[in-house]
C-alpha cells in the first residue's frame, strides 16, 4: 500500500497534472494553489525504493532531497515498531545526509484527510547543510525522539506540503 503513495507523491513533486486531478481532488482552492507552484518548477523524480534507504530522490536546480514516505491512518507513527528498524534506518539516513550535506525529507500522509492537505514534510536534526539546502534544513520542522531515541512523527507538528512546495517555488533553481 505504501507503494501508491510514494506514485502520487512521485507524481505531484512533478507536476503531473493527472496526479493532482486524483490526489488531491477534496482540497480547497487555496491548498490547490500551493500545489500547482510545482507546476512551473517541476522535480525530477526517481523511485529508490529500498536501495538507498529511502523511497524517493527529487531533483532540481540546485536541490535535491533523499525522501522517506510514511502513510498511516493515525496521526502519530513511532519509528520504535519493528524492533527499533525505522530508527536504525533513519539514523543511518540523517549520517549519510549529514556527510553528503544533503536534507532528507520525511512525507507523512494522513490516509482517509478530506478538505485539507493530507500531506505533512519534516527532516531530522542535522549538522551539516550546505547553500540553498541549510535554509530548507531551518524552515522545516524536525522530526520528534523519544527518551530512548527512536524517532515519532507526529502529523499535527509537520508542515503542509502546500506551503513547503510554494517556498520552493520562490526559490532559484
Amino acid at each position: 500500500m505504501s507503494k501508491v503513495f510514494e506514485r502520487e507523491l512521485k507524481g505531484i513533486l512533478s507536476g503531473d497534472l493527472a496526479w493532482f486531478e486524483k490526489a488531491l481532488k477534496s482540497c480547497p482552492t487555496d491548498i490547490l494553489k500551493g500545489y500547482h507552484s510545482i507546476i512551473q518548477k517541476p522535480f525530477l523524480v526517481i523511485r529508490a525504493a529500498g536501495s538507498l534507504g529511502v523511497d524517493l530522490v527529487a531533483i532540481r536546480g540546485d536541490v535535491a532531497f533523499p525522501i522517506e514516505v510514511k502513510s498511516s491512518v493515525n496521526d502519530v507513527i513511532r519509528f520504535s515498531a519493528s524492533s527499533g528498524r525505522s530508527s536504525k534506518q533513519a539514523d543511518e539516513l540523517r549520517d549519510a545526509c549529514r556527510r553528503s550535506g544533503l536534507v532528507p525529507l520525511y512525507a507523512y500522509k494522513l490516509k482517509h484527510r478530506r478538505g485539507e492537505d493530507p500531506w505533512r514534510v519534516f527532516t531530522v536534526n542535522l549538522e551539516g547543510a550546505r547553500g540553498t539546502l541549510r535554509y530548507v534544513h531551518q524552515l522545516l520542522p524536525k522530526i520528534d525522539e523519544s527518551v530512548s531515541g527512536h524517532y515519532i512523527l507526529r502529523w499535527n507538528d509537520g508542515m503542509p506540503l502546500h506551503k513547503f512546495l510554494e517556498y520552493l517555488s520562490h526559490m532559484p533553481g
